[in-house]
């Protein structure tokens, strides 16, 4: 693992809400971040721009295996001790029977295919004892699916659950920690004005559990409080 002031993360997702504040966050304890993003950010680059240098930009399409490839092209000379996949799409509350096909279509691929493709276009950056996380959510806990709504945003988390677990028995011998993250309701554009979280104080939170976890074997499905979700 790499000394302190020399550790690396990838975040994939980070142009805005949860994956912003979580770039900034690393970079603001000591880490040397690349961040990625669609489409050009004012807020990521404003962050960048104050960061002495801690903070850098890639652009990327997460759901372009072409762009994840070239992506891994570029940083094929880093080692990272972080690599943590943002990503997610809520296309409403209709019940699942409502939704049209192209819109399943669309949050499936972007809330649970998309992150493990990037996972294995990535994992060969992480240096052994590092950190391979996905922001998860309370919503893909079948156990807690007790009250109506967001029916397809539910699935498609409980998709990225069952698939990190498969991730995680392809690749047991590999000596990374895995981690799936809950960070709570956050006041996002998906997560609504009226969500109790805020950012700024969740995701604090969030890191200091990435950062406890380090050298955590198999994988793991923790809230922002470093408490086991059930599945």
């Amino acid at each position: 693992m790499s000394t302190t002031s020399d550790r690396q993360a990838l975040v994939i997702g980070a142009s805005r809400g949860l994956g912003l504040v979580l770039a900034g966050e690393l970079a603001r304890r000591g880490w040397r971040v690349i961040a990625t993003t669609r489409q050009d950010s004012g807020e990521l680059r404003a962050d960048a721009d104050a960061s002495k240098g801690r903070l850098e930009i890639e652009s990327l399409e997460m759901t372009s295996p072409e762009e994840l490839s070239a992506l891994r092209e570029r940083l094929g000379g880093r080692r990272l001790d972080l690599l943590f996949v943002n990503a997610a799409v809520d296309r409403g509350d209709l019940p699942i029977h409502e939704v049209p096909t192209d819109m399943f279509t669309e949050v499936m691929v972007t809330n649970a295919l998309s992150p493990l493709r990037a996972l294995e276009a990535l994992r060969g950056l992480v240096a052994p004892g590092g950190t391979v996380a996905v922001m998860s959510s309370e919503q893909g806990s079948i156990s807690r699916n007790t009250e109506d709504g967001y029916e397809l945003y539910k699935a498609s988390k409980a998709a990225l659950n069952q698939l990190m677990r498969s991730y995680t028995t392809r690749h047991a011998d590999d000596g990374h920690t895995k981690l799936l993250i809950d960070p709570g309701h956050n006041r996002t554009r998906l997560g609504g004005p009226d969500a109790p979280l805020d950012p700024q104080e969740s995701i604090p939170a969030v890191v200091d559990v990435l950062e406890a976890q380090t050298g955590a074997p198999g994988l793991q499905f923790l809230d922002l409080n470093g408490e086991t979700v059930p599945w």
